[in-house]
């Protein structure tokens, strides 16, 4: 089973596709070729609450790209990949920054990620 990574922040963007890249505090073994399930909420779960997955059964996402670098360091582009295409880079940085956590040494992990579909070598089930 792979791990799981939070996207409660940018769930419609995940559903949707939309967000191709993500900035973590932490995530200092990630490296390119894991594959993680998005799910809505995976730390401070209360007593009861279960792993919400984002995507459909079947589908993760997988690293193929890993670095750290400072935040500031995030272009329009990268604003835009991580799913907020009206916010400017400074404005992504006082939003991150106010919901995460800051690394020692200033840094955060840069992954950037494509969307897969895995059956787990399962035979396709056919609906008609």
């Amino acid at each position: 089973m792979p791990r799981n990574m939070s996207f409660a922040l940018t769930t419609d963007q995940i559903r949707d596709r939309t967000k191709t890249v993500t900035r973590r505090d932490g995530w200092l073994k990630a490296k390119p070729g894991d594959r993680v399930r998005p799910v809505l909420k995976c730390m401070g779960l209360k007593k009861g609450e279960c792993v919400t997955p984002i995507l459909p059964s079947g589908w993760l996402i997988e690293f193929t790209s890993v670095r750290r670098e400072r935040l500031e360091e995030i272009s329009q582009e990268d604003v835009v990949r991580e799913g907020f295409p009206v916010m400017s880079p400074v404005e992504f940085c006082v939003m991150y920054r106010k919901h995460g956590d800051r690394a020692d040494d200033g840094k955060v992990a840069r992954i950037e990620f494509r969307y897969v579909e895995v059956n787990d070598g399962l035979p396709e089930v056919s609906t008609t």
